[in-house]
């Protein structure tokens, strides 16, 4: 059983490898290409553009490692049913369970593998090619109108009035995780506008306190204030705001989501339910991300009934083509109960888990019907 074990990993390891680096191969030429436009900008050469397009490398491998996983283990099952080397070693003793053990086994060994790139390897590529681009672009925009923040402090914070709320506006991000084009509104139990604080550019510290430089502080008096009623407005060559948002959450409020770990996805959609706002994306995509690993096993286990196909049943070339497409299903149909999922509020759970569901159960199906009748 050690033979039939190096036999089918070393080629299923190999043609997964291949297939890896071909797609990636083609994502960083068109990466690179996309970003030669920008090159004699702010000082930005080819070099650059090179190394921008080699950090989105570790992102794409993540995406496309279970399509990956497919077609290599399409084309090595494929191949060995073609050359009637599976037949033999079906007839040495390998049934179908046993076969379903050993390519399992090399199903969450690639799902581990997906899980170090989506959150650890891809994370910091991503910020750091987020950097790179901002500090040639003298920051990076946050579409829209920007990133908000909401928080909601009460007397035993300390800071400020009891029940008071706040929000804040980040308009872009600069190099260094500095924080471009801040707002700050605070409103009182009434929601009026009490206090509003505007800086060109901020810096969150590992304790929560927010550091604004050349920040203009306007206070509306309320009219609860016995006597009359004065507008001021004071400037700060430096003010020191504090606040229970800290570094993680205002950085995954600004940054993008593939900058985002599993648990800072989880951290982050837990602060948006504590501050009573919609979270039911965030969650999606944490269980998206949670999930995601497990694709790998179910691939796997989609391109076990290619092993069981007669070689009459088509060609190599044909087969993997069926994966390709099969991948490429896989993925809308992953991209689709996400979206029809926080439309219709499902649970996020099983808007992440039905694709997954789904075609292991087909697999598993076509499996059983292939292993009784073929």
């Amino acid at each position: 059983m050690k033979t039939i074990r190096a036999l089918l990993y070393r080629d299923i390891v190999a043609s997964v490898l291949f297939v890896a680096l071909a797609f990636l191969s083609l994502f960083f030429f068109v990466d690179f290409v996309d970003e030669l436009e920008s090159v004699g900008q702010r000082g930005r050469t080819a070099w650059h553009a090179g190394l921008a397009a080699l950090l989105e490398l570790p992102g794409h491998l993540y995406e496309l490692l279970p399509i990956a996983v497919l077609i290599g283990s399409i084309y090595t099952l494929s191949r060995l049913a073609q050359t009637s080397e599976f037949t033999i070693l079906r007839t040495g003793g390998l049934g179908p369970g046993r076969a379903l053990q050993l390519l399992a086994v090399l199903g969450v060994a690639f799902g581990i593998v997906t899980f170090v790139v989506g959150d650890f390897v891809a994370p910091w590529a991503e910020r750091q090619g987020v950097q790179l681009k901002a500090r040639f672009a003298g920051g990076l925009a946050i579409g829209g109108a920007g990133a908000w923040l909401k928080e909601r402090r009460d007397a035993a914070a300390g800071t400020t009035a009891q029940g008071r709320n706040v929000s804040v506006n980040v308009a872009a991000t600069g190099s260094g995780g500095t924080l471009m084009g801040v707002r700050i509104f605070e409103f009182d139990d009434d929601g009026a506008l009490v206090r509003r604080i505007s800086a060109p550019q901020a810096r969150v510290g590992n304790n929560g306190s927010w550091t604004l430089d050349d920040a203009e502080l306007t206070r509306w008096p309320s009219a609860r204030e016995p006597g009359p009623l004065h507008l001021t407005l004071t400037r700060h060559t430096t003010l020191t705001w504090p606040s229970t948002l800290d570094e993680r959450v205002v950085a995954a409020a600004v940054m993008p989501v593939a900058t985002m770990s599993t648990l800072e996805l989880w951290r982050y959609s837990q602060h948006l339910s504590d501050q009573e706002q919609a979270s039911q994306n965030q969650r999606i995509r944490f269980w998206r991300k949670a999930l995601y690993p497990l694709s790998c096993l179910v691939m796997i286990a989609l391109a076990l009934p290619f092993a069981y196909l007669h070689a009459r049943a088509g060609g190599v070339s044909l087969k993997v083509f069926g994966g390709i497409m099969l991948g490429i299903s896989f993925v809308l149909l992953n991209n689709l109960t996400g979206h029809v999922g926080n439309l219709q509020d499902w649970t996020p759970w099983v808007a992440a888990a039905v694709p997954s569901l789904a075609y292991l159960l087909l697999s598993m199906a076509a499996f059983a019907w292939l292993v009784r009748y073929r």
